[in-house]
């Protein structure tokens, strides 16, 4: 490891007040050091990684990281902060910093010592021993190894060996949970039951740091209680799978992930909990009570992809989160489960209804059914068809929201009464608002059952029989009797809310509804306008200002990847080669109403990206408003223009937007390339000068 760092890249004063500043500080001395190629690129692949999960650990701890073509080899640099940074933990500021860079593909190698690395941040004695050091030299060789901790020896030849052998690690630890108790555990006077077996998995998006501290944390909360554990890290130096016999004499499972586990199915059957990768870190013991509760009361997991059949704490759309989240952020996540399902039947049912429009004319809708009547060579015919397949495909919406909703929240035992309360909803005229109430009720009827102590002779009866006929009845007796017709009298007033808009006001609804498809490009804001205006057509004969809406949302979600990619013919020069091959792609997804073609760019560039696509996209909404443009399809982009109320109108709504979005990232863009040229027109003075003041002078030396 020595070659991964030095004194030159540790900073034992870091002066920065922000993540941002402390990432660019330390990330100068890399390029000092020739490790980073391009500084700006290289920060915005760090700031990519922050975004998708914040790096604060508990203990005043921040490891920054990422993977970067960027660059030329692995390194860590340090830095401590005597005021402390922000970087997300939940204890507080960081005032020991790690970063740590990784090239696109780094050999496993450096990426079993980075992880060893990661491990040794849990161990208090070497945190404690780089808050005291005074000397850079002597920070960075704690860092490699060189001088261990004092009073932990131990620890530092245990690190060693997981740095040399990491991935074999699950398979040595295998053999062990195999034969004898776990390190450390008491071994037992009364109690005649063997202990409690754990078999866990841990990964992040990244695969460097988050995946085996998670591993580290979780086996030292395992010896504190008694239990063994055998953890499988899936991180970037591969992974060696736990052996069958292990996971078959397991009493229980953790997943500690924040991207999907690999080989899921191996655990089938198996009480599990399955949450973020920072839980594992942060509070590894209530994990290990968590499961063994969970085994007690019987709770099992059905593998795979459904996830676990047991209680909430292993719901899909919690699987990346905390369960500290606050309850706005998991009711958004419950939602977004039900929108992200729904989505396709929109997709399908509404091009089909407009096709059928199309070929057929607006009276298709009174057309006889094709069961009954059918003229292979009549167009009518081929109308009504695809007219009557979507308005089938349209019937399931709502039941379809209100069942993955329910999903979200208590998984595959939600399904069935999320589905009788959705198509409830639709009996009692409720509409998408009834199939959002329903699929709220029904997680929580199901939770509410699942917390019930039951006899261990019926557990087996409860997924199939029990849960399902009392959350249906439960749910059903609800949406009949007490909330069904107050929330289709709130249906009601919205709908004749909309079809009362017009002049400024509906111009100022296209407005914010372009802001809101460009802010989060096909995130949870993008998808709430996305809803809400397919909410509007997706009924047999949708209003005028149902049509408005929705074609104002799909027109300002064309914008943000037509403009990038026109921005990148025009100024290829503002782009790398990766932008300039982005660019290419995103002509064809703008066209086709794929925001997030944008993606690419905005994780790169988030502040130019992100606000220059908004106002394109809100000038884009308004203008499709004002020129009363309409559309009956959901999706499609340029492919449905035929279907569009005034079209040419509408096609110059959208290049409206995307010229402004355009002009405005070369504009911005220009200006940053030209602020950091003249930063670093200076031979050897500029970028020390701009970050480091004289006394730091002689590290970079």
């Amino acid at each position: 490891m020595s070659d991964m760092t030095g004194a030159d890249l540790v900073d034992l004063d870091l002066s920065a007040d922000t993540k941002e500043a402390a990432a660019r500080a330390l990330a100068e001395r890399m390029a000092a050091r020739g490790r980073v190629t391009d500084l700006e690129g290289f920060l915005a692949d760090v700031a990519a990684r922050e975004a998708q999960l914040p790096t604060g650990l508990d203990g005043g701890i921040g490891i920054p990281h990422c993977r970067s073509e960027h660059v030329t080899a692995p390194t860590l640099a340090f830095g401590r902060s005597a005021r402390g940074i922000d970087f997300g933990a939940a204890d507080g500021p960081a005032d020991l910093v790690f970063l740590i860079a990784a090239p696109a593909g780094a050999d496993d190698a450096h990426l079993t010592i980075l992880s060893s690395l990661a491990r040794q941040l849990m161990n208090a004695e070497f945190t404690d021993a780089l808050r005291a050091v005074a000397d850079p030299a002597r920070a960075a060789a704690l860092i490699r190894g060189e001088e261990p901790a004092a009073g932990d020896e131990d620890s530092a030849e245990r690190a060693s060996a997981d740095g040399e052998d990491s991935v074999a690690a699950p398979a040595a630890a295998s053999a062990v949970a195999a034969t004898a108790p776990a390190t450390g555990e008491p071994q037992p006077s009364a109690a005649p039951e063997p202990p409690f077996r754990i078999v866990a998995v841990t990964s992040c998006p990244t695969g460097i740091a988050h995946t085996y501290m998670a591993a580290e944390s979780l086996e030292n909360a395992a010896r504190e209680a008694g239990v063994e554990i055998v953890v499988e890290t899936q991180g970037s130096a591969g992974f060696e799978r736990l052996e069958p016999e292990v996971i078959a004499a397991a009493d229980g499972v953790i997943l500690a992930h924040d991207v999907p586990v690999r080989e899921k199915d191996r655990f089938a059957g198996k009480p599990t909990v399955d949450t973020g990768v920072k839980a594992a870190v942060n509070r590894p013991g209530e994990l290990i009570g968590e499961v063994r509760a969970k085994a007690a009361r019987g709770g099992a997991t059905a593998g795979g992809a459904a996830g676990s059949a047991g209680t909430a704490a292993a719901t899909p759309v919690e699987r990346g989160g905390e369960p500290g989240e606050g309850y706005g952020t998991r009711l958004r996540k419950w939602l977004m489960s039900g929108v992200s399902y729904m989505v396709p039947f929109v997709a399908a049912g509404g091009l089909l209804i407009a096709l059928g429009f199309a070929i057929g004319g607006y009276e298709i809708d009174k057309a006889p059914s094709v069961t009954d009547h059918f003229a292979w060579a009549q167009a009518d015919s081929w109308a009504a068809l695809f007219f009557q397949i979507g308005g089938v495909a349209f019937a399931f919406l709502v039941p379809v929201l209100a069942g993955y909703i329910a999903y979200g929240m208590a998984d595959r035992p939600g399904l069935v009464p999320g589905f009788v309360g959705g198509s409830i909803a639709l009996t009692v005229n409720a509409g998408f608002l009834g199939g959002l109430a329903a699929g709220l009720i029904s997680g929580a009827v199901v939770l509410a059952v699942q917390r019930v102590r039951i006899p261990k002779a019926l557990r087996g009866i409860m997924p199939v029989v029990v849960i399902p006929l009392i959350s249906a009845a439960v749910v059903g007796f609800l949406m009949f009797v007490v909330i069904g017709k107050p929330i289709a009298s709130a249906q009601e007033a919205m709908t004749d809310w909309l079809d009362g808009l017009s002049g400024a006001n509906a111009v100022l609804l296209g407005a914010l509804l372009g802001l809101m498809m460009c802010f989060d490009l096909g995130g949870p804001v993008n998808k709430v306008a996305y809803t809400f205006a397919t909410a509007g057509i997706a009924v047999s004969d949708p209003s005028d200002s149902a049509m408005k809406i929705m074609a104002a949302v799909m027109a300002a979600g064309m914008v943000p990847p037509l403009a990038m990619a026109l921005a990148t013919t025009v100024r290829a020069r503002l782009f790398n080669a990766a932008e300039r091959e982005n660019g290419k792609a995103a002509w064809v997804l703008g066209a086709s109403f794929i925001s997030e073609g944008a993606i690419p760019f905005a994780a790169a560039d988030p502040l130019r990206v992100i606000p220059s696509s908004m106002v394109g996209g809100a000038v884009t909404g308004a203008l499709s408003m004002a020129f009363d443009a309409t559309l009956r399809a959901p999706h499609g982009g340029i492919f449905v223009v035929p279907l569009i109320g005034n079209p040419l109108l509408y096609l110059v709504a959208v290049a409206a937007g995307v010229c402004v979005t355009t002009a405005l990232v070369i504009v911005l863009k220009g200006l940053r390339k030209q602020a950091r040229d003249s930063v670093t027109r200076g031979p050897g003075d500029a970028d020390p000068s701009t970050r480091t003041p004289g006394a730091k002078q002689p590290v970079s030396a």
